[in-house]
């Protein structure tokens, strides 16, 4: 397994293969470098690397989890999960309880401006839910295409629509009269314009 030029042993802890150097590397310290005059390449291996190369693991080992990598689309979010662990992880957080992503203060904010779509239901299903849907769905399909469940919604439907019959009523004879009374009004303007002899 291979990130851009670094292999498995900067992501475990504890290397597949041993090797046996005859000469002692000296690994430098914290302490003998300075973060703002050092090169790029031991600022990444001393600084970000040992932080994020953890992460990256922990990330691939949800991953896995989350059986991303036998499907195209997961509800797993992997900056997500990396921002949550490194939040938690900062040394400055030591003692304090875990938070999660959206109660990070950052990403409260960040969210405020920038609102996310809703994620669709697809992808917070379970498999097991999921399934329980799809059979619900197909067990209700092959009970309406029995002919005396379709008599039976059919008399429900006119049931329903005889039930509204005397509102119906009503509204109809409500507009009858309202016709009338327009009618009978425009009569009487009529005669009223008419000169009496």
């Amino acid at each position: 397994m291979a990130f851009h030029g670094f292999n498995a042993e900067h992501i475990y802890s504890v290397p597949r293969l041993a090797k046996v150097s005859e000469v002692p590397c000296s690994q430098p310290t914290l302490e003998t470098i300075n973060p703002k005059t050092c090169s790029p390449k031991e600022y990444l291996e001393t600084f970000i690397f040992p932080v994020l190369l953890p992460g990256i693991a922990r990330l691939l080992q949800e991953a896995k989890k989350e059986k991303c990598f036998e499907r195209k689309r997961t509800r797993f979010v992997a900056c997500d999960f990396l921002t949550e662990w490194l939040y938690n992880q900062n040394p400055k957080k030591i003692g304090e309880p875990f938070t999660e992503l959206f109660s990070i203060p950052f990403v409260e904010e960040w969210l405020k401006d920038h609102p996310r779509p809703a994620i669709p239901l697809s992808l917070l299903l379970t498999e097991e839910a999921a399934a329980l849907y799809i059979q619900s769905f197909w067990r209700a399909y092959l009970v309406r295409c029995d002919p005396e469940i379709q008599g039976l919604r059919q008399w429900q439907k006119k049931l329903r629509e005889d039930k509204y019959i005397r509102q119906r009523v009503n509204a109809f004879w409500a507009k009858q009269e309202q016709k009338v009374k327009c009618k009978m009004e425009d009569e009487e303007e009529a005669a009223a314009k008419i000169p009496q002899t």
